[in-house]
């Protein structure tokens, strides 16, 4: 560390992180030294920093870097300096609220959203994501994050034939969308809020281009996503992942128009044995660390590397978040 970054930030360690095999902190956990602090300034001048902490923990904290508001946490996602990732084809309801900035799933506080990638469901996906706390909840809300390699290597030792399964076939997503947004279901963003349209026809060329087929119905469409892989490969850090949304759809995906056990099968069209995806649950909560949220708190995920969740939570709570290629 250079004596400037060294004057500037600090590295620090709380109960509720974990230190891997190797001794790296999941995630790194980064305050500044002293206040106040220029957070923009400070992300331009140590960008590779914090990119070389993010890619040996996966996932990093940024604490007490004085961000107040939505334009705040905006200013440092631009200080980055990542190309911005649209948001279509994702299944949660969610608003733009300034600049690359939109709200978090907006699903009913009392649910629990499972595990996933972010948008593992669709080809393209963001490499990276920002989630930052505006107001911190009363109770609970956390955000769990797990290592995607972690995942795989547990499956893969519990579960050989389902994983090499699931490695030959991959995994085919199938989601019933109305016209328009339901707040009430984590998975209720309709179709034309998906699809950045209101025109059908607008509609179908973008699912074509995300290689998803359409099936109108009366009142919304059938969308049907694969088969698309379950397990990739990082190249970068020379490992299989757990790159799915297979248990988000399995015990997630539930409304008045999805049944989940139809929400995702096998490629081949095979249904998921439940004891199976049940139990990959557990592995992804045993191996999980869910930090409470403090307001001005920036997570950074590599959303190759980290699956993330949300807990219930007791409101108020406001968490923001951008994604980027």
């Amino acid at each position: 560390m250079s004596t400037q970054l060294e004057n500037a930030l600090v590295e620090i360690q709380i109960p509720e992180q974990k230190l891997l095999p190797n001794g790296t902190p999941f995630p790194a956990i980064v305050t500044p030294r002293t206040l106040p602090l220029n957070a923009t300034h400070t992300i331009k001048t140590h960008k590779p920093y914090f990119e070389s902490l993010l890619h040996h923990s996966g996932a990093i904290l940024l604490r007490n870097f004085s961000l107040q508001t939505a334009s705040h946490f905006n200013s440092l996602v631009e200080a980055f300096d990542y190309a911005e990732l649209p948001y279509i084809g994702g299944a949660a309801p969610r608003t733009n609220v300034v600049g690359r900035v939109f709200t978090a799933n907006e699903s009913p506080p009392d649910q629990k959203i499972p595990f996933h990638h972010e948008m593992a469901q669709v080809p393209e996906f963001p490499s990276k994501l920002f989630f930052f706390c505006e107001i911190e909840p009363k109770n609970g809300g956390e955000t769990p994050i797990v290592l995607s390699h972690v995942v795989y290597d547990r499956m893969k030792d519990r579960y050989p034939e389902f994983v090499e399964k699931l490695e030959k076939f991959g995994l085919l997503y199938v989601r019933v969308l109305g016209e328009d947004d339901n707040p009430n279901s984590p998975i209720g963003r309709g179709w034309k809020s998906t699809f950045l349209t209101q025109d059908k026809n607008i509609a179908q060329q973008r699912a074509g281009e995300l290689g998803m087929k359409l099936e109108w119905l009366e009142d919304g469409v059938k969308t049907i996503m694969g088969p698309i892989p379950a397990v990739k490969y990082d190249e970068v850090r020379k490992r299989k992942i757990w790159f799915n949304s297979m248990v988000a759809a399995y015990t997630g995906w539930k409304d008045e128009r999805n049944d989940p056990v139809k929400a995702v099968t096998f490629g081949d069209g095979s249904p998921l044995p439940a004891d199976v995806v049940y139990d990959c649950l557990n592995i992804l909560e045993e191996e999980s660390v869910a930090i409470p949220w403090r307001k001005g708190d920036v997570m950074l995920l590599d959303n190759w590397a980290v699956l993330h969740s949300r807990r219930p939570f007791d409101p108020p709570r406001r968490v923001l978040a951008s994604l980027v290629k």
